[in-house]
């Protein structure tokens, strides 16, 4: 429902025009999906994906629910739990770098053990020397919104994003970074929903993590 008369006045020199065309869309999915990208979701998702809930005022969907979605199966995976089923994109993005922070980095390993008068020997093991490097602020840095933003733009979604910049002349001020890496994060949902978490996860590992120096 639009207001019969506008509250705020016009800005001139602040349109922003967005892709409509359904062909350019499809081109961009192959890029970030691979080989016959664009058949993967439905017409409907994929435009949902790229959507912003500045464009339009939000009146014709937006894509935060799949982002989300795609934010936090990740954190489920670093458990050790394998996804089968669609869950959420960041969070799969989340989980596949801690597995990778893990598995990744070499082991240096463990301090000697203090001495005991008892001749007791601590627990030890390989698989859990790497776990004091998997604190919050490591993982945070490997997927910041900066560099997630970043793959997003090398894969052309810039291109196709629809969103409503506050400042047409200032897209990096207007939250440009922020909509673009949200983008990607609702493509893993989306993946997630219609093609399962299995594939969703592989998307991340060979599509993402990959360009992070990840694998």
């Amino acid at each position: 429902m639009t207001a019969p008369i506008r509250m705020r006045q016009h800005k001139p020199n602040n349109d922003y025009r967005v892709n409509e065309n359904p062909q350019r869309l499809d081109q961009v999915y192959v890029q970030v999906l691979g080989q016959d990208g664009d058949k993967m979701l439905s017409d409907e998702v994929k435009w949902l994906a790229v959507t912003h809930k500045s464009f339009d005022q939000g009146r014709r969907g937006y894509n935060d629910r799949l982002a989300f979605f795609g934010k936090n199966v990740g954190k489920l995976m670093s458990n050790g739990l394998t996804l089968t089923i669609g869950y959420t994109g960041k969070r799969i993005v989340d989980l596949q770098s801690s597995l990778a922070i893990l598995s990744s980095h070499p082991a240096t390993g463990s301090p000697a053990p203090p001495s005991d008068s008892f001749e007791r020997e601590p627990f030890q093991h390989p698989a859990l020397e790497s776990i004091p490097r998997l604190t919050e602020a490591v993982r945070k840095d490997v997927t910041s919104r900066k560099r997630i933003s970043d793959i997003a733009q090398r894969y052309g979604l810039l291109s196709v994003l629809r969103w409503k910049p506050k400042k047409a002349s200032d897209l990096p001020g207007s939250g440009l970074e922020l909509a673009l890496a949200q983008a990607l994060y609702a493509i893993v949902g989306a993946i997630s929903l219609q093609k399962g978490g299995e594939v969703a996860n592989k998307f991340v590992r060979e599509r993402i993590l990959s360009q992070l120096g990840l694998s």
